[in-house]
């Protein structure tokens, strides 16, 4: 199960990857989407003001849906960029419901440290969600990075993503990712904006580089219980 903040933070963090495991190991995958993603473009949230470009966004999540191949996905509207202005606990309620109905073995989530707010909260709620007693059906929570948000914090920050561990994935599968990040209308943008279809395939062959490998993404192992 794959927990995100907003539309396109799954094809950012681990698009190719999924796309990867799906086809090659017929990983069953269920993508949670929390925020809507669009009202803190403006000066207040106004949820009728953004009405089209809601249903848009909403839209664009279906066809990167289909360029990555994920089965499922369940998509909410928590504020953008607002979710410290939100219980904690309704977002993990969504969690915890969203975990009963998948029943997955491993989460992937946003990482701690990184600026966006709405990530913080979802790393959060993931955690609290998915305390390990006596019972739990989670084995393995796994951090990755997002592209214009990971990267953006603090060098001295001590809560920097550092990887310990890569997933090498080939050209066709940051090809799917790039696709995908594309359908996203209000999100895609051009070089050298970290979410650029340039951009995205330099980090890929930068982890590559880490591993020996042509491309890969970069993640780090929150929780494993073998």
């Amino acid at each position: 199960m794959v927990v995100v903040a907003h539309p396109d933070d799954e094809l950012l963090g681990l698009g190719a990857t999924m796309n990867r495991l799906i086809q090659e190991q017929q990983v069953q995958a269920h993508v949670v989407i929390l925020g809507e993603g669009i009202t803190s473009r403006t000066d207040k949230r106004d949820v009728e003001l953004v009405k089209k470009d809601l249903e848009i966004h909403k839209k664009n999540i279906a066809s990167a849906q289909a360029s990555i191949g994920y089965q499922s996905v369940s998509v909410y509207d928590f504020p953008d960029n607002r979710f410290d202005s939100v219980d904690l606990l309704d977002i993990i309620k969504v969690i915890e419901k969203e975990k009963s109905q998948f029943q997955p073995d491993i989460i992937f989530t946003h990482h701690a440290g990184d600026l966006n707010v709405d990530h913080r909260y979802a790393f959060q709620a993931v955690m609290t969600a998915c305390r390990p007693l006596q019972g739990e059906i989670v084995r393995t929570i796994i951090c990755f990075e997002t592209p214009s948000g990971t990267e953006w914090r603090a060098s001295n920050d001590p809560y920097c993503f550092i990887p310990n561990m890569f997933i090498s994935v080939k050209e066709k599968n940051i090809e799917a990712k790039i696709h995908g990040m594309e359908s996203y209308e209000f999100e895609k943008r051009a070089y050298p904006h970290p979410r650029s279809p340039e951009a995205l395939k330099i980090l890929a062959q930068k982890h590559g580089i880490s591993i020996g490998s042509d491309f890969a993404e970069a993640f780090y192992i929150v929780r494993h219980l073998a």
